[in-house]
């Protein structure tokens, strides 16, 4: 039973298929269809009764069209119609066809004992009807070809090669024809198929991630009260952007405003990109971006990347260049794995950041080789050079959509910074450096401010004197002298000394 069973499931496999399966069968099926067809129409117009040519083989070569000649030439005429009153010619050479060949072929000694009747203008029939037509002289050539092998062979072997010489020429021109069009069609539909499949695993990757992370009893589930892009319960966790990138918002926990999570996929969809991903491989990535409360975050400027992602952050990031700096492996305490690079404003944010906690479960020697493979950087930032000044961001690789557990401890990093940021503070020594650089930064960013105020003031007179200069051009004479007289009586009476009138008493 249990074989009969397997069976059975297997040909309902085979019979019923279904998902990728479904659609590269069809794909399939259809460019197999387009090949049927246009080999059947060919050949449908290739056919044509023995002896006769198709109206549509004029390009066949000199040889077939002699082999034809010479093969109707020796079919039976029907005879003559009977002379008529009209003028004859005495011309034995008059016909339109060749002068009769000599009497030392055996082909048509037959014929040459006939007796000759007076030839005239209508001693034949229509050439296109192709009855009638004189008897022609084979060329030594075509003779060669046409003649049997054999002793014994028959003269209506000379039709049988026309057709085997001009059937494949024919067949092979017309499928020639439509190479293009059937690679067309084959390209147009491997990229539909290929698009519809990269977007259901794009689809089924965020999915994965979110029924991992995002729904009941789940990490984001306990640490923030509201999940998803809507107020309500019904309201979707994910929202998608693109074929490729997909958003999470969380929001509604102490210390921070919210979470914003935008995963970055392949470009599975696109089947160059596919392609260019086989050369090139790139992995799926997913940022969390978590913005503090302006009083929950002191003067902090941190990261840790791998050592050329930190090398490359700390000259694109404009905080991490004008505060951070690399920071060594301390000698007296434990410090995360050799693969990992520290960039940091001080040695104590770097030490208090950095706990025995999180060297044993993720950035620790041994643990780094084990969960440490998903995670690329963690950059923390009370000036970063965006909307919200103090942030939080944190970036991962997304593994397969079954093996979602292997990120579970990176995941679980977010609400445990979230809370050690919110409460940290810097000591009094560690702060005045900090304050002393953000000091400096204020200052040159007001000058900049002023300087930007006071070349939009000089823009704005340079501005006005040249609408003035321009007014004035339009002005005729008469109102330039008003004009001028009126300026010339305000300077004086500006020049006169001012005289103060009292009464007497």
């Amino acid at each position: 039973m249990a074989k009969q069973r397997s069976s059975s499931l297997f040909f309902s496999s085979l019979l019923t298929p279904r998902g990728d399966t479904l659609l590269y069968l069809i794909a399939l099926l259809s460019i197999f269809s387009l090949i049927i067809h246009h080999i059947s129409l060919s050949a449908a117009a290739d056919s044509h009764f023995e002896g006769f040519d198709a109206d549509d083989e004029v390009e066949l070569d000199d040889d077939s069209l002699l082999l034809q000649s010479s093969s109707l030439s020796d079919l039976p005429r029907r005879s003559p119609p009977p002379s008529t009153t009209l003028s004859t010619s005495s011309d034995p050479e008059s016909h339109h066809g060749p002068p009769n060949p000599p009497s030392s072929q055996p082909a048509d000694s037959d014929l040459a004992t006939k007796p000759s009747t007076p030839s005239s203008s209508f001693e034949y029939w229509d050439e296109d009807e192709f009855e009638g037509f004189p008897t022609e002289i084979t060329p030594p050539e075509v003779s060669r070809i046409t003649e049997p092998t054999t002793p014994g062979g028959s003269e209506s072997a000379a039709p049988e090669d026309t057709e085997k010489i001009a059937q494949p020429t024919s067949a092979k021109k017309s499928i020639g024809s439509f190479t293009i069009e059937i690679t067309c069609v084959s390209i147009l539909i491997i990229f539909a198929i290929n698009f519809f499949t990269g977007k259901k695993e794009n689809e089924t990757l965020a999915l994965a991630w979110a029924a991992k992370f995002a729904t009941n009893d789940s990490i984001f589930e306990k640490n923030f009260s509201l999940l998803g892009v809507g107020e309500t319960d019904d309201s979707p966790l994910l929202l998608k952007e693109g074929q490729n990138v997909f958003k999470f918002y969380a929001s509604g926990r102490r210390f921070c405003q919210g979470l914003l999570a935008t995963m970055e996929l392949k470009s599975r969809h696109d089947l160059i990109a596919r392609l260019y991903n086989m050369i090139v491989p790139c992995k799926d990535e997913i940022t969390f971006e978590v913005y503090m409360n302006d009083d929950a975050m002191d003067h902090v400027v941190f990261a840790l990347a791998k050592k050329k992602a930190a090398k490359t952050m700390q000259k694109e990031l404009r905080d991490l260049q004008r505060f951070g700096n690399l920071m060594p492996a301390p000698t007296n305490r434990k410090w995360v794995a050799d693969e990992l690079s520290v960039i940091t404003e001080s040695k104590e944010v770097a030490g208090d950041l950095i706990t025995e906690a999180v060297l044993d479960q993720v950035f620790g020697e041994k643990a780094f080789q084990k969960f440490g493979k998903l995670f690329m950087s963690m950059h923390f930032s009370d000036q970063h050079p965006s909307t919200h000044r103090k942030i939080l961001i944190f970036k991962f690789a997304l593994p397969a959509a079954d093996q979602m557990a292997d990120m579970t401890r990176l995941v679980a990093l977010i609400p445990y910074y979230i809370d050690l940021i919110g409460r940290y503070k810097l000591s009094s020594q560690a702060r005045s450096k900090p304050e002393a650089a953000r000091a400096k930064l204020a200052q040159e960013v007001y000058k900049e401010l002023q300087y930007a105020r006071q070349e939009a003031i000089q823009r704005k007179k340079i501005e006005k004197k040249k609408m003035m200069e321009e007014a004035e051009s339009k002005l005729n004479a008469e109102a330039l002298r008003k004009k001028e007289a009126k300026e010339r009586a305000r300077q004086l009476k500006k020049a006169m000394p001012k005289i103060k009138m009292s009464r007497g008493g």
